[in-house]
């Protein structure tokens, strides 16, 4: 359940423990670790990989990425070279799936938002409220079977999962009004970020608008839209304060990333390059979940010293935050069948 510790609701600490080799700051990526347990690193064969991202470079999840391909070069001794395309480079957000799907590119970051067109399941980060408002239990379902069962589902579709790339939690910001429970919502225009939260905002009684991340400044400030919904790290980069006079933290949803590899180009990998690129990768996890934390509550406070007039949701207002939002629900569950109610049953008794 969301705390009020502060201005930003409920902030726990990452799951697992990640090796000594890694950074715990907040300042940069985690530190690289040279080496390989004394492995010799000509037994790697040669390989290079293309991973493809779209977040800003300075995003903690970028610098997350970016640290795993350096320390996966470094440790087979330059031979698995990753070769990565930030910000867009190489390929648009809504193009990255099938160039993953169809080995156009090997390796891409990309939300379980835009993975949810194709496998359903992944929705479920964005079903309002069904992820514990809680960093170590959302965590500990990802590390668990909730977590197996939507990379079995991924898998099926032609695509490895190697780290889920925790974002942090979503938040509302508008200039109307201070959104303190869902009827403030009425008669609003919020810019959506899939289908999912869409029905959640017009169960609460505003309009879903979709448009690119980088069309929300102007939208605001032309007022053709009220508010937005992101995270705070976004509204910092994007400089929603400017535009927005209020900031609701209710912890909604957890936006999530995938860093995916195509399934038949894994397969042919040398299963010593799979170990090295699995453990990496399992590193980096963790250390993108930290950051999420910290990033979560530094950008609040950013927000707010700007200007923004922060609503930190009571605990005891969720509730009915939540049932307001309960046709969102069955929408996921319309759309991804037996297995998305099982893993809604399953996540909400993850203690």
């Amino acid at each position: 359940m969301l705390t009020t510790v502060g201005l930003l609701g409920s902030l726990l600490a990452g799951c697992g423990g990640a090796p000594a080799a890694q950074s715990g700051t907040s300042g940069g990526a985690p530190q690289a670790n040279t080496g390989s347990g004394g492995a010799a690193t000509e037994e790697y064969e040669k390989a290079t990989i293309r991973l493809a991202y779209n977040l800003p470079q300075d995003h903690h999840i970028s610098k997350g990425i970016e640290d795993f391909a350096k320390k996966v070069e470094e440790r087979s001794g330059g031979n698995v070279k990753i070769q990565v395309y930030p910000a867009g480079q190489l390929l648009s957000d809504k193009e990255m799936n099938q160039a993953i799907l169809t080995g156009g590119v090997e390796m891409g970051v990309n939300s379980s938002t835009l993975w949810a067109s194709v496998v359903p399941a992944m929705g479920i980060f964005d079903v309002p409220y069904a992820i514990p408002t809680s960093y170590e239990l959302a965590g500990k379902a990802l590390s668990g079977s909730v977590g197996d069962k939507l990379k079995a589902e991924m898998e099926k579709k032609g695509a490895k999962v190697l780290l889920f790339a925790d974002y942090g939690y979503a938040q509302f910001a508008n200039s109307a009004r201070p959104l303190k429970m869902p009827a403030d919502f009425q008669g609003l225009k919020i810019r959506s970020i899939g289908h999912i939260p869409s029905v959640m905002i017009q169960a609460y009684g505003a309009a879903p608008v979709f448009m690119g991340a980088g069309e929300v400044y102007m939208a605001l400030q032309r007022k053709t839209i009220d508010g937005a919904t992101s995270g705070t790290t976004a509204m910092v980069q994007r400089k929603y304060d400017e535009v927005s006079k209020y900031l609701t933290i209710s912890n909604y949803a957890y936006l999530e990333f995938v860093l995916a590899v195509n399934k038949k180009y894994w397969d042919n990998l040398p299963a010593k390059t799979q170990e090295l690129i699995n453990t990496t990768a399992k590193e980096t996890e963790e250390w993108i979940r930290q950051q999420a934390e910290q990033e979560d509550k530094a950008t609040a406070e950013q927000l707010k010293e700007k200007g923004m007039e922060v609503y930190v949701v009571p605990e005891a207002d969720l509730a009915a935050w939540k049932e307001a939002a309960k046709p969102a629900w069955d929408e996921y569950v319309k759309t991804a069948g037996d297995l998305g109610k099982e893993l809604l049953e399953e996540i909400q008794n993850i203690q």
